[in-house]
Formats: structure tokens, C-alpha cells, sequence
């Protein structure tokens, strides 16, 4: 099953490992910085 939470998580926690802002991750994948922010509140998946 897909736990969307542990999803948001583990994306914070990584970025956080490599002293990237949401904003530098975001330039980095090609998404807007709120594609993110998103994200790591286990809001959207896409």
C-alpha cells in the first residue's frame, strides 16, 4: 500500500540531507517550488 505520508517525509528529509530549499529541489526536477511544497505535506502526488 501507498503511504503517502512516509512518501512526504522521506522527500523532506532527503532534501533537507543535501541542504536544498524546496525552491533548489524544485530547479533541479524540472517542477515549481509549490510542486514540492506539496509534496512533502503529502498533499499531491503528481
Amino acid at each position: 500500500m501507498f503511504d503517502t505520508l512516509k512518501v512526504a517525509k522521506t522527500i523532506k528529509q532527503k532534501r533537507l540531507e543535501k541542504n536544498m530549499t524546496q525552491m533548489n529541489l524544485a530547479d533541479e526536477l524540472g517542477v515549481s517550488y509549490q510542486a514540492v511544497s506539496n509534496w512533502e505535506r503529502g498533499v499531491s502526488q503528481s
